[in-house]
């Protein structure tokens, strides 16, 4: 899966186009289930869908637990362009997915090392392997490129 991490990571970005093109935070998420094969994707949503918890990871992890009828997803990983946060990481944690692959830090709310780093928390009862910073900096850019032409909006 190694070689495959920079097409996994594009897909997510692809993803992450799609919500930027909804006027959402551009954030992408894939579930590869323990096959290698994609099981589900999805971007951020929280303003179309009028849901604050509709973060790309979170709506990964309810469609891919639709489609395997399991809320354990076992032997999983997340690809998501930027590093999750609390909320998203205590999902994956629950979901008990197995590896989380991510693009860019988030330093001011990321839950993967940057602020806290709950994949490796020995007080909880799952870890989930972490491998950071795969195409960084095409996933930065996108998110850099949303906030600045917000500002432009509101100013």
């Amino acid at each position: 899966m190694e070689g495959d991490l920079y097409v996994l990571m594009g897909q997510a970005i692809e993803e992450a186009k799609k919500g930027l093109q909804e006027g959402e935070v551009p954030v992408g998420a894939l579930l590869i289930g323990p096959d290698g094969a994609m099981i589900a994707s999805a971007h951020n949503q929280p303003i179309a869908l009028n849901d604050p918890t509709a973060h790309a990871e979170i709506l990964v992890l309810r469609s891919a637990s639709a489609i395997m009828r399991n809320y354990r997803l076992m032997g999983s990983t997340v690809v998501v362009t930027v590093e999750p946060c609390l909320m998203c990481m205590g999902s994956l944690i629950q979901a008990r997915v197995s590896r989380l692959i991510f693009g860019a830090f988030d330093p001011k709310a990321g839950a993967a090392g940057s602020i806290y780093n709950l994949a490796d928390d020995h007080r909880l009862n799952h870890r989930i392997e972490v491998v950071s910073g795969i195409m960084a900096k095409e996933c930065g850019a996108l998110l850099q490129d949303f906030f600045r032409a917000r500002r432009i909006e509101i100013a």
